[in-house]
């Protein structure tokens, strides 16, 4: 189910928001979440406590931390999760590219506004879901993985699992050789250990003896192989640039 961080310091603004987006499921008969904040700050609280979302909807004039400080926040971790802007103000629509936010709709928002710019961003998130997931023989069945939800892979005895960002672990049968070859080709993983595969999407620091992630998980590094993980990850971090 695709999460939706939605921060507008505005109570008005921000019920009118969810209003808007639970009419937008009941015609599109579509399913996603809500999370709300009053703040820019209780966002980035969030976020420093590990938690992720698929989309961002962000008030650009909040006091303290405005819109823009949290998507710069949010782009220094997540460089492809889509950032909607809905504001009062026309004057940062150009400071908004600067992020990549995905669309800037002035305030107030109308149901036709909302409906015409999820649908575009929705059909965009299915069309990378489409291009960019595996699908693995679960201990439940065929399950799809989207690759830029999946924050690790470790072997475990017979089992490979499959750390997803929302928490959830798929546990599979098979060969981690065969999760290897499924999952190396897309670039943006490393192999940091005989056992591990990382998304460099969400690794937070690199010592000599393990990966430190986003979701605060923690990886060990392969004695000898620190080095190449930093490399890897540097490379990483320069193609993202």
């Amino acid at each position: 189910m695709i999460q939706i961080a939605v921060c507008d310091d505005n109570q008005d603004d921000l019920a009118r928001m969810v209003s808007l987006l639970d009419r937008f499921k009941t015609i599109r008969n579509y399913h996603f979440e809500n999370f709300l904040f009053t703040s820019g700050l209780e966002l980035l609280s969030a976020l420093e406590k590990g938690k992720r979302f698929d989309v961002y909807c962000l008030d650009i004039l909040m006091p303290g931390y405005s819109g823009m400080d949290v998507a710069r926040e949010i782009r220094t971790f997540d460089k492809t999760a889509p950032i909607v802007f809905f504001t009062s103000s026309a004057e940062y629509a150009l400071e908004g590219y600067s992020v990549k936010a995905v669309n800037y709709i002035l305030k107030p928002v109308s149901e036709e506004k909302l409906i015409a710019a999820f649908d575009e961003l929705l059909e965009q998130l299915g069309e990378k879901a489409e291009e960019t997931a595996i699908v693995v023989k679960s201990n439940e069945g065929l399950q799809k993985i989207v690759i830029t939800s999946l924050v690790y892979a470790e072997v475990i005895g017979r089992n490979v699992l499959y750390h997803l960002r929302s928490g959830k672990v798929v546990a599979c049968t098979e060969p981690f050789a065969a999760a290897c070859e499924k999952i190396l080709p897309f670039g943006c993983f490393v192999k940091t250990h005989r056992s591990y595969i990382v998304n460099m999407q969400y690794i937070d620091t690199v010592d000599n003896h393990q990966v430190t992630l986003q979701t605060l998980s923690t990886v060990p590094i392969a004695q000898g192989k620190a080095r190449e993980v930093k490399q890897q990850y540097l490379a990483y971090q320069m193609e993202e640039e």
